[in-house]
This record gives structure tokens, C-alpha cells and sequence, in this order.
């Protein structure tokens, strides 16, 4: 007790810092008082040296509280997924630690959580994420329908036959009607199948064909075990699956109508435009996350394999199911090929066959009386639709950062 009654006392002489109260007990302990080294702690008070050295603890204590104080204050934001193959990748980056990486970079958390497909976009809407992957389908009705304003960030890919309409005992288009279909409603596979009709002349026969709306994750199961059923419109892996059936046809698929079901990731543009900054923060962070993944994807050879498996891991498949599935898939491996993709004119027109397909469904809401009620903005400026009534954005910006290698 006397050394450090002896330290305070030190305090109180020259009024100085509660963290030269510290240092004068450390001297203290060293060389207590009575001992004959006991000058020495005089000497080393008063000496220069001390001084600075207090002054550069000082300042790097100062520095380490900001720091832990600037930790403590990273926004979080949680990013849905579903089993995909353009949407696996988003399991790799996290499990890998590449997403970290680029969060730490841009001083945000990151989180990724795996959702079925429809409750994933609910969970969208009722905003318990920030951002998610769905199509571009989806991300026009299902935010609009509740008043949201969508942003999409990333376009990822476009199905090339991952979509497919699989029928039993070798139906045709002119057999279906009467027919029972398994589909997850009011989704692009509800658009691919009367997309199929249409083409097909069978487009005034829709209202005549049941379609049964079942969970992505129940129907592969659901057709496979049930015999009885006729039709099933679904995406790998599940396609895939079912279609190793005995009896099993494919009577359409997405490469009939290739760039109309693109899928993305989408935040909600109140995220994108927090005062603070961090939600642009965060888009940076994931979309320079996702192009170093899809770097890692594009290769050849042993690497590239060990890559491509452990994305694989993301919906249990092995390495041949999910080459399988990139070989159906118009993945855009680099984000010039992306950004080049999202500004095409083509583009627009395709999604304007998307919009009109959710308009005349009744997908924009109840009380939506047309389809220019609920606009689709693209990043060259064109609008489809009233300028004031703007739902869905496509923004380049971070595609075009990644490109420029501004990330």
C-alpha cells in the first residue's frame, strides 16, 4: 500500500494524468521506496525518455479505444439465399471466408442465410433481410406488391435450361389441359410454363390446366413418389433429379426463351441509401465478394474442381451434378459480361414481357390499375413505366467498379 500511497502522492504534486498515476506505480514496484535503487525512480520521472514514451502509450491507448469503439458500431446486414446454382455461391464465400475479407475491408459484417426459395422472398419483404437472391421476376413483383423499392446490385446469370417443364407418359402440349402441373406459383416457373404455352398455341388453354403450387423443397419428392402426377415446372438441381426418372420427358425448358429469367442479388434501396454510408459500404463488400468467387469458378483443372465441389457442398451435390448445372446456366463470370449484359436494350425489352406477365397475373398488387403504376428503372436511365412510381432499379455502379477494379 505504501508504494502506491506513494504513487498518488506523485499524482497530486504534479497534477498529472490518471495514466501517469500507472506508470508511477509500475517505476514504484520496480524500484520501491527505501530500496537503494530507490533515486532511480526519480530519475526515470523526470527523465525525457519517460515522457515520451508516456506520450506514445498515451496516444496508442487513445488510438486502440477509437478502434474497438469503431468495431463496435459495424452495421450488420444478412444476405438470403436458396439452393441454385447461381446461387450456391453465396454458401462458398461465406463458409470460405471470402466474404469476411471484403467486409472487414469496408468495415460492415456480413452475414448469409439459407432459406427455401418463397419464404426466402418473404423474408425480404417483411425487411428481416437486407438483401436477397431471387429473379429478376420476383424481385419486381413481390417487393412491389408491398410498396418496396428494390435495388439490384448484381446480376448474376441467366437460365439456359435450368428451368424446365418435365412431363410423364410422353405428354404433349395439346394433352395438358385437364391436367395437373406441380410448380411454385406466382414465380418464373409459373412465367416458363405459360411462356411454353404461348409459344406452343396452347395460351387460351392455361386457365383449363390445375397448377398445383408446392414448396421447391418438396417437389422433386412430391412428383418422383407420386405417380399419378403429370406435369412438374421446377430448376435444378431438382430438374435434374427428376429427369433420371424412368418415363420422364422434358417438354420445354429455358433455353427456348434465353436472358428472360435472369437471376440477382437485390437490396433494398433504403439500404443502398443510409445516410451513414455503410449500405453502399455493404454492396461494395458483397459484389467484390462475388466476383472473386466467380473468378475462382472460371478456370480449368484441379483448382477450379475443388472450388466448383465446395460450392457443390452448398446444396449437397457432388461435383458432376453441379458442372451439370453451370452447363445450363449463362453465369456471367466477369462483371463486364454483366454490366454489358444489364445496360443492353435487349434487356429492357425482356424484362418488359416480365412486367406485363406480372401485370396481367395480378402479381403488382390489388391495387395496381396499370402496369406503368409499378416502374422498372435501368441504369442508362430509361424508365418502363411512371417516373414517380419507380420500384425496381438495376444499378450498374458496383459492376462497373469491379470491372474498372476500383473494389
Amino acid at each position: 500500500m505504501g508504494m502506491i500511497s506513494d504513487a498518488f502522492a506523485w499524482r497530486q504534486e504534479e497534477s498529472l494524468t490518471a495514466l501517469d498515476v500507472l506508470f508511477s506505480f509500475a517505476i514504484q514496484s520496480v524500484f520501491p521506496v527505501g530500496s537503494p535503487l530507490a533515486p532511480c525512480a526519480s530519475v526515470l520521472r523526470d527523465s525525457w525518455s519517460m515522457v515520451l514514451i508516456k506520450r506514445f502509450l498515451s496516444l496508442c491507448t487513445l488510438l486502440s479505444i477509437a478502434t474497438l469503439g469503431f468495431a463496435a458500431d459495424k452495421p450488420t446486414f444478412t444476405v438470403g439465399w436458396s439452393v441454385y446454382v447461381g446461387w450456391n455461391p453465396y454458401y462458398y464465400m461465406a463458409k470460405t471466408g471470402i466474404l469476411k475479407k471484403w467486409a472487414d475491408k469496408y468495415n460492415v459484417n456480413i452475414k448469409v442465410q439459407r432459406f427455401d426459395y418463397a419464404p426466402s422472398l418473404d423474408a425480404f419483404v417483411a425487411k428481416n433481410i437486407d438483401a436477397c437472391a431471387m429473379t429478376n421476376m420476383e424481385a419486381l413483383d413481390m417487393p412491389a406488391a408491398a410498396g418496396i423499392d428494390t435495388t439490384a446490385i448484381i446480376t448474376g446469370d441467366y437460365s439456359n435450361g435450368n428451368d424446365a417443364l418435365l412431363v410423364r407418359r410422353g405428354l404433349q402440349f395439346k394433352q395438358l389441359p385437364g391436367k395437373r402441373v406441380l410448380l411454385v406459383e406466382k414465380t418464373v416457373s409459373q412465367y416458363l410454363f405459360e411462356r411454353a404455352l404461348a409459344m406452343n398455341g396452347m395460351e387460351s388453354q392455361i386457365k383449363q390446366i390445375k397448377m398445383i403450387n408446392t414448396s421447391d423443397a418438396d417437389i422433386a419428392t412430391a412428383f418422383i413418389t407420386g405417380k399419378d402426377q403429370d406435369a412438374v415446372v421446377t430448376w435444378k438441381p431438382m430438374v435434374s433429379q427428376i429427369a433420371k426418372q424412368p418415363g420422364v420427358t422434358k417438354l420445354f425448358d429455358s433455353s427456348k426463351i434465353p436472358g428472360e429469367i435472369v437471376d440477382l442479388m437485390v437490396v433494398r434501396t433504403e439500404i443502398l441509401n443510409r445516410p451513414d454510408g455503410s449500405g453502399k459500404r455493404f454492396a461494395q463488400a458483397l459484389t467484390a465478394a462475388w466476383y472473386e468467387t466467380a473468378k475462382l469458378m472460371s478456370g480449368k483443372g484441379p483448382e477450379t474442381d475443388k472450388v466448383l465441389k465446395g460450392i457443390a457442398e452448398g446444396s449437397q451435390d457432388s461435383l458432376e451434378s453441379y458442372k451439370e448445372q453451370l452447363s445450363t446456366t449463362n453465369l456471367f463470370y466477369t462483371p463486364a459480361s454483366a454490366s454489358a449484359f444489364t445496360l443492353s436494350k435487349d434487356f429492357q425489352n425482356k424484362m418488359n414481357l416480365v412486367r406485363q406477365f406480372c401485370f396481367t397475373h395480378n402479381l403488382l398488387g390489388d391495387k395496381t390499375k396499370s402496369v406503368d403504376d409499378v416502374a422498372i428503372a435501368y441504369p442508362d436511365g430509361t424508365v418502363q413505366g411512371k417516373k414517380d412510381r419507380i420500384r425496381l432499379r438495376f444499378d450498374a455502379t458496383y459492376m462497373k467498379m469491379a470491372e474498372q477494379g476500383k473494389l
